[in-house]
């Protein structure tokens, strides 16, 4: 196991996450892996394989692209806090019980000094002391070879009281000789589960060993060379391994690499938007006109600017309506029809839909809104009316526009229903029957809300878009997905159809994101009171908001 030096585990750590953020790159606001050179990748209509390389090399070619910096990095990590917590948890718990399950081991070392072994005839001799100094420098590093020959482990071996117990293979198993560098010194140790047995292991073959060099190895009347032990082997008083503060010192680095590469991926991977900094990266800093937050009131059969007029949320309802009042030119016929949309289905298009024109009309605009969503058609059921008659009646000629328009809450406010689901609904609603009817409807009313089918199933959006002030997208918290977004965006901006802005919807909106900052002034008391009623309903009905 890898938990022998923290220094270099730190390092290893800090160039995996360095490596890993100069990697991530941005594209049309998506954080997308690391595309290196060499790499093989098939068609994207086939599937998509590749084949990366190592990540520093990623890190490298990817250095002058779309760099993430440090604030990016603590907002992944708050993001995904749970999953970083998750891999920390694991990881530290990993390797606290491998410390901890793992049988300790003894370490015992004696030390042996190696010296020429000079005669009185030479002990004045300065040159004959000089080539005795290098001769036992060439010879002592062949001595931990030695060590571990039948000539030095069988003596030791039957010198221990538990001989029986172990062979010379299991000796040489348990030692380790080494010469520190331009020393004469051989440090000898062996490493048992028993200290005692360490202790006992370590002098043996240290005493053998200085037997055989001083006595027998070479082949003269006196051993040129006397090896003698200089420190017996104590018997250890503390494990040797594991080294339960560095493992757990690492084992906590490690956690917390790991778990910040956990967030990175899993943002990599995540294709979906989470929160206003995955919109702001698709659409940019200054065309978010709302914040929604997630509600079960906002699944009333009525528009929450009606039934709940101080809550927070109606207050956001009106600030986009005010947004909207000055993104779109006042002089313009057009610029009074508005078109609402989504990338996708069950983002709350239809909700954000009825309840803009509701702060519209309670603001005293004369408003009509129109289910153009003739595939899926919810209005009706979003505001408690009759939908069996509408659009689709008008469009087939069968009823007069007049018969199918329902006045709603105040005399300022119509609704025009889809009426029934229709197979042929592109063709209905690009006809000049549809276009005569939005032209009628401007020279009547102050605002036009067009409730349309999501970008993905239709393009009824641009349609309605070429004729209108533009488009506002409604992007759902965890269901928008960001290539569809930002595909949607592509094809509005090829066929020349402004998005007037995005709404984001089931925020959450206690957090910053960006430079938003979710605050109601004056709503507080009354919103705290909404909030306990909530938090019984959602015992119940837990759920996001419908279509």
């Amino acid at each position: 196991m890898l938990f022998l030096d923290a220094r270099s585990v730190s390092r290893m750590a800090l160039d995996i996450v360095t490596g890993v953020c100069a990697a991530i790159r941005i594209e049309n606001g998506v954080i997308l892996a690391p595309q290196v050179p060499n790499a093989t990748q098939a068609d994207p209509n086939e599937g998509t394989t590749a084949t990366l390389n190592a990540t520093n090399a990623a890190a490298m070619n990817a250095a002058d692209d779309a760099g993430m910096t440090i604030a990016d990095l603590l907002r992944i990590v708050g993001k995904h806090l749970a999953v970083v917590i998750t891999t920390f948890v694991i990881v530290v718990v990993a390797v606290a019980a491998y410390t901890f399950l793992t049988p300790k081991q003894y370490t015992a070392t004696a030390q042996l000094f190696a010296a020429y072994a000079t005669t009185s005839d030479d002990s004045g001799n300065i040159s004959q002391l000089q080539q005795g100094g290098t001769y036992i420098a060439s010879q002592i590093k062949s001595y931990p070879t030695l060590a571990k020959t039948e000539t030095v482990l069988a003596p030791a071996l039957n010198s221990l009281d538990d001989a029986d117990n172990l062979t010379m293979t299991d000796i040489s198993n348990m030692i380790t000789i080494t010469n520190p560098d331009d020393t004469y010194v051989i440090e000898l140790s062996a490493v048992s589960g028993d200290p005692q047995q360490a202790a006992d292991v370590a002098n043996a073959v240290a005493d053998s060993l200085s037997h055989v060099v001083s006595g027998t190895l070479y082949d003269t009347d006196k051993s040129p060379v006397n090896l003698s032990v200089v420190q017996k082997a104590d018997v250890p008083i503390s494990a040797s391994s594991p080294r339960v503060s560095l493992n757990l010192a690492v084992g906590i680095v490690a956690g917390l690499v790991l778990a910040v590469v956990a967030a990175l991926l899993r943002d990599i991977m995540s294709r979906r938007i989470q929160d206003v900094a995955d919109l702001q990266s698709i659409t940019g800093d200054t065309n978010i006109m709302g914040l929604v937050p997630l509600d079960d009131k906002l699944n009333n059969t009525k528009p929450i600017v009606i039934t709940s007029p101080d809550s927070v949320i109606a207050e956001e309802f009106r600030r986009i309506r005010t947004n909207l009042s000055f993104t779109t030119s006042t002089t313009a016929n057009n610029s009074r029809l508005f078109v609402i949309s989504s990338a996708g289905p069950t983002e709350g298009k239809t909700t954000v839909a009825v309840n803009i024109a509701a702060a519209l009309a309670e603001n005293g605009a004369k408003v009509l809104l129109i289910d153009a969503d003739l595939r899926h058609p919810s209005v009706a059921e979003r505001m408690g009316i009759q939908g069996n008659v509408g659009l689709a009646h008008v469009l087939s000629k069968q009823v007069n526009v007049r018969d199918a328009v329902q006045r709603y809450w105040k005399t300022n406010f119509h609704v025009l229903p889809a009426g029934p689901r229709l197979q042929n609904a592109s063709v209905l609603l690009n006809s000049d029957l549809m276009k005569a009817l939005v032209d009628q409807a401007l020279e009547q009313y102050d605002y036009v809300i067009v409730d349309t089918s999501p970008m993905s199933v239709a393009n009824d959006a641009a349609v309605f878009g070429k004729i209108s002030g533009g488009v506002m997208l409604v992007v759902g918290k965890g269901t928008t997905f960001k290539r569809g977004l930002s595909e949607v965006t592509r094809q509005l901006d090829l066929l020349d159809v402004p998005v007037l802005g995005y709404v984001f919807n089931r925020a959450d909106v206690k957090k910053r994101r960006g430079d938003y900052y979710y605050y109601s002034y004056g709503y507080g008391e009354t919103e705290n009171k909404d909030k306990s009623k909530s938090k019984e309903d959602q015992a119940s009905h837990k759920a996001g908001h419908a279509e």
